[in-house]
């Protein structure tokens, strides 16, 4: 379903904004490089935040090794890049290169997303929050022992083509893509799972391939959101994609809202502002974050927009709907 009614011009005017600002900011830098690091997270954190939110959220899944996608993209990326010189497949324009290589990195993502999901989802709950902490497990111990890929060691020469103007694009894409994903049928369906299985499966919806696509659509943008952090902090070593990554992300969901796409765009820019803000606190920092988290399931467990979005940011057809007399979500 596309965007129509009076916001149809919102995402070709915000894609149109990001292409002129990425033009802008090649010859012209915008912002100092902290704030350009600032930003460029921001949107690394929507991405991944978002694309968490479809399985945790809308689903209604708990997975904890969304890291582990991200690693995945991140490395596939930047071998494209630098072992596969995906970054001077275009002369003069490295950009194209990149785009290819966080595709790559995304699909590798979704791959290895798809063969877990097949194995997984015979499995809900907390035994699939298992599985998925052994998945991130396994790929950090994976990565560890590929001496191809530096090993524990890491990879080095990534260049840094992760522009804030990127990022923007790359972000705007994400939500529309996903905005658009969840009020399809496919959308009613998997939240038809979340809020009942038993009674999705006797309306006719083919519970298991819905499960199985939705992790899957997570993990590619899991992967996008890696290929773009490798390109903006020029180093990967597997110690980066731990349990403490996963956390972070899983922390951005529940505090922006799950089942709100809006929430976390709020909860990725709230997490990472408060992140900067609280680095000169040390360790500390590492205290207070958890604390909130918990904060948050004792006294907001669905997070500050759950179960909600702005009537602004629905499709026409789901705002007349909601005004009809007996319409809204089901």
């Amino acid at each position: 379903m596309s965007a129509t009614g009076k916001h149809r011009w919102l995402v070709p005017a915000l894609l149109l904004i990001g292409f002129a600002l990425t033009l802008a900011h090649t010859r012209w830098p915008l912002v100092n490089g902290y704030a350009e690091f600032v930003l460029t997270t921001i949107g690394i954190n929507i991405i991944l935040c978002a694309s968490l939110n479809l399985v945790n959220g809308y689903m209604g899944e708990f997975s904890v090794g969304h890291a582990g996608f991200m690693a995945l993209g991140a490395y596939a990326s930047a071998v494209c890049t630098v072992q596969l010189g995906f970054a001077g497949m275009v002369p003069g324009a490295p950009a194209a290169g990149f785009v290819a290589a966080m595709l790559a990195g995304g699909a590798v993502a979704a791959m290895v997303g798809f063969l877990l999901a097949l194995l997984s989802f015979k499995t809900r709950g907390d035994y699939l929050a298992i599985i998925t902490l052994a998945f991130l497990m396994i790929v950090k111990s994976a990565l560890e022992n590929i001496e191809q890929v530096g090993g524990p060691r890491g990879m080095l020469g990534i260049a840094r083509l992760s522009s804030p103007p990127v990022v923007f694009v790359a972000a705007v894409v994400t939500i529309w893509a996903l905005r658009n994903l969840v009020y399809s049928k496919f959308g009613r369906a998997i939240s038809a799972i979340r809020e009942d299985e038993i009674a999705a499966t006797a309306m006719g919806v083919r519970t298991r391939e819905a499960k199985v696509l939705a992790f899957v659509i997570s993990a590619f943008f899991g992967g996008v959101g890696g290929a773009l952090f490798a390109h903006q902090i020029q180093f990967i070593n597997p110690a980066t994609f731990d349990i403490v990554r996963s956390t972070e992300i899983l922390l951005m969901v529940y505090l922006g809202g799950v089942g709100s796409l809006t929430g976390s765009v709020l909860g990725a820019t709230v997490f990472t502002v408060l992140s900067q803000l609280l680095m000169p606190l040390g360790p500390w920092r590492l205290v207070i974050l958890p604390l909130l988290l918990v904060l948050l399931m004792l006294f907001r467990p669905r997070g500050i927009l759950g179960m909600r979005e702005p009537g602004w940011f629905k499709p026409l057809r789901e705002r007349l709907g909601a005004n009809r007399p007996g319409g809204g979500q089901p």
